[in-house]
């Protein structure tokens, strides 16, 4: 498939900025309660060329908190493991502010060598033109993929091409109140993982004015519960095969979730307190919802909320009881090499990436973050081991990844228009919960916008 290039196109220049948020990173922020653990060890770095001054590598990242205190500890390791090449990590915003400026300097030779983008960016990135493929330093290094995650790597492959490098991923799990749960006469050792035992647990825990649950109206969320029915989000093989021309929003998995959601809405066993993760995080500290969705990133930081007042359990996303093979998307962000600076600056950005995928780096990354490790062998490192034991709720997000079965579905859809069509499906989500419309007039009206999106869009490639 080839693409024109986009670059003085005003539409896909201006395709991206809205001021969205993206998968289980609407605004990248720490996780509460992380405590420090010793830094990875220096891996060796093989040097891009022999120079007597550093290749200068500049990074721009979206983490801020105790995640960009995190970034930074990662790059000074680096830059301490070899005297070759000197990464530089520039906090630029959140992702769609990082991504925006770095339309901004295509044509300059301001931007950055490396830069990290959320997952919904990925389509864009590729039509852009302004991409050397990961793939290529793959080939030309022999490096061995079968090492990292399949399930992670399948998200960022096209055409069975790597374009990035996954750097932070989660997915979506189901958090609930052992406690409450035990009041209620419910098993806490027993979670629901159906929509169907999700309504009846929701409805025995709702009493004495508290709520069986809430589920943030987040877009990211609606495209998981298509992935855990093996139910594709857009047309053209989740836009994989040929770029999406419509969308799949209003299919029976889309209406069957949509209902499911507002008839809890409706019977008030399951509260709407709107778009935001926090609110739901919040009253879920409080005790006063039971059960919410909520990313694995997210997973320390409640369970250190909660501490002292109740235990927090974690299941599964739950899908309909009679669902397809399927399972869960990842979220988060990958890194990208820009095609416009020079070859020593290309390969020191993956001589820093392959740092970033060896196992040590990935164990610390992981204890000190709450992301997936992408690399399979960290999960043998100690400092990972010790933490599980500590957080035992995150073998639910480990089961999870591993259990999704690899399709379409699963390996999530693609489109340049993403971050506006997650706000469309939202702003369907809240008409139906509200009762403004009915969910699968909601639906097939989102359906329709963001196929005018996608067709404005791929105006611009061909």
């Amino acid at each position: 498939m080839k693409y024109v290039n986009i670059r003085t196109s005003a539409l896909a220049m201006t395709a991206f900025m809205m001021m969205l948020t993206s998968a289980c990173g609407k605004a990248e922020v720490a996780s509460s309660g992380s405590t420090a653990a010793a830094s990875p060890s220096a891996a060796a770095s093989t040097a891009p060329a022999k120079t007597s001054e550093p290749v200068k590598v500049i990074w721009w990242h979206s983490m801020s908190g105790e995640l960009g205190q995190a970034v930074d500890k990662l790059v000074a390791d680096f830059n301490a493991s070899q005297s070759k090449v000197k990464v530089e990590a520039v906090f630029q915003g959140t992702y769609d502010e990082s991504l925006n400026k770095m339309k901004a300097s295509m044509d300059t030779k301001s931007g950055p060598s490396l830069i990290q983008v959320y997952e919904i960016g990925s389509r864009f990135m590729i039509d852009s033109k302004a991409i050397t493929p990961v793939q290529k330093f793959v080939d030309s290094d022999k490096f061995d993929l079968s090492q990292l995650e399949e399930n992670i790597l399948n998200y960022y492959k096209f055409d069975d091409k790597l374009y990035s490098m996954p750097f932070n991923t989660s997915n979506p799990i189901l958090y609930y109140n052992k406690d409450m749960f035990k009041a209620a006469g419910l098993d806490p050792e027993k979670p629901p993982t159906t929509y169907e035992e999700v309504a009846q647990a929701a409805q025995a825990l709702s009493k004495d004015g508290k709520a069986g649950g809430s589920f943030a109206i987040y877009g990211w969320f609606m495209e998981q519960f298509f992935a855990g029915q093996g139910a594709e989000f857009l047309n053209n093989g989740n836009g994989r095969t040929s770029p999406a021309t419509e969308a799949l929003v209003n299919n029976d998995a889309g209406v069957k979730t949509l209902t499911w959601w507002k008839q809890m809405v409706d019977n008030k066993s399951m509260q709407n307190l709107g778009r935001k993760t926090d609110d739901t995080k919040k009253a879920f500290a409080a005790g006063q919802i039971a059960m919410t969705l909520d990313s694995t990133a997210s997973l320390r930081g409640i369970v250190t909320s909660a501490e002292g007042k109740f235990q927090v359990g974690t299941s599964i996303l739950p899908r309909p009881a009679d669902a397809k093979d399927g399972g869960v998307v990842v979220g988060g962000a990958s890194l990208y090499i820009l095609n416009n600076k020079s070859e020593a600056e290309q390969q020191g950005a993956w001589e820093f990436i392959k740092f970033l995928t060896n196992p040590q780096t990935q164990a610390w990354w992981h204890v000190n973050t709450g992301y997936f490790p992408i690399t399979k062998k960290a999960y043998d490192e100690q400092l990972v081991k010790d933490n599980l034991t500590k957080y035992p709720q995150f073998k639910t997000a480990i089961d999870q990844l591993h259990n999704t079965k690899a399709n379409k579905a699963t390996q999530g859809a693609v489109m340049g228009v993403f971050p506006e069509a997650r706000q469309i499906v939202e702003t369907a989500i809240e008409e139906a919960l509200t009762g403004k419309k009915a969910p699968k007039d909601a639906l097939d009206a989102a359906s329709k916008s963001i196929a005018e999106k996608l067709a404005a869009y791929n105006k611009t490639v061909k």
